[in-house]
């Protein structure tokens, strides 16, 4: 497996264990920032337009002065170049708010081999429990104050949701609002079939992030003769879907096998939908891993 490498806005690629982030960057004291994962495929970073329309969205919410594109292009360019070909990768852009006191913002890019854990749970699913959130539906949006649908460097409520599945035997969450509805998991939206029709959470409704492979996904539901829509899911809603996935960007779509302990059964659909979107199905086998998948 390669070695992660670092690439910095204005120095390029640096060395492992350079320091690359000052030790009062607001993004690291404060998770004062905002980043984009992307997957790299054929050597080429994949929807790499709306990954930038979102990372600018969210710059733009908070405040967060960025760089052109051309600067960030630039900067992804330098730090997958000579990537092989026929490796995926993890590819992720993240802007922080610099160093207290002013300055310019922090822009650095990392890329990694995508972990086979993740490229697994495309083949296997995953297993989900639902968790409360603790906020109504649509109470985020309502907060005029409040930046909802963002991709922060503040991933505390994210962690601390994926340590309560691990300890809870399944693979990831699906938060529920305090009113009932299904939302988004920590890295993933989610996605449901029922009734010929594809849907997801609508983001501008509810404050959930939108989702970039999810509307890539509904986007072409045409093309496996589905219609597509938004709308806010129960519960039970899902358990009566015909099939569930959660959608993130290095995964892709990974089938839901189990909803709050209820198996599921595999559905017909989930190798078009992958292939739609030309996601790999091969996996490397695992050593030790005791079958258990993560989120991508």
């Amino acid at each position: 497996m390669e070695a992660t490498r670092v690439a910095v806005l204005g120095r390029g690629l640096v060395p492992a264990g350079e320091p690359v982030l000052r030790g009062d960057d607001r993004g690291v004291l404060h998770g004062d920032g905002l980043f984009e994962t992307l997957h790299l495929r054929d050597g080429g970073p994949w929807l790499l337009a709306p990954h930038l329309a979102r990372l600018r969205a969210g710059a733009a919410a908070i405040g967060l002065p960025l760089p052109p594109d051309g600067a960030l292009v630039e900067l992804l360019d330098a730090v997958r170049a000579g990537w092989p070909p026929e490796t995926e990768g993890a590819l992720r852009l993240v802007c922080t708010r610099g160093p207290e006191g002013g300055g310019p913002a922090t822009v650095y890019a990392t890329l990694g081999e995508v972990p086979a854990v993740v490229r697994l749970a495309r083949r296997t699913g995953v297993t989900v429990a639902t968790l409360p959130l603790g906020v109504a539906a649509r109470a985020r949006p309502e907060l005029g104050w409040l930046p909802s649908g963002v991709k922060s460097t503040s991933y505390a409520l994210s962690t601390a949701a994926r340590r309560w599945a691990q300890r809870s035997g399944v693979d990831d969450v699906l938060w529920v609002s305090t009113d009932g509805y299904v939302l988004e998991g920590p890295t993933a939206n989610v996605v449901w079939l029922r009734g010929g029709t594809l849907s997801t959470v609508p983001a501008a409704e509810t404050g959930v992030l939108p989702g970039v492979t999810a509307r890539h996904l509904l986007e072409r539901a045409g093309e496996l003769g589905l219609a597509a829509a938004e709308h806010l899911p129960t519960v039970p809603d899902l358990h009566e879907a015909e099939a569930i996935w959660l959608t993130s960007s290095l995964r892709g779509p990974a089938e839901v096998r189990t909803l709050d302990g209820t198996p599921r059964p595999s559905s017909p659909l989930t190798p078009r939908v992958q292939a739609l979107l030309n996601f790999p199905r091969r996996v490397s086998r695992l050593p030790g891993s005791g079958g258990r998948t993560g989120a991508g």
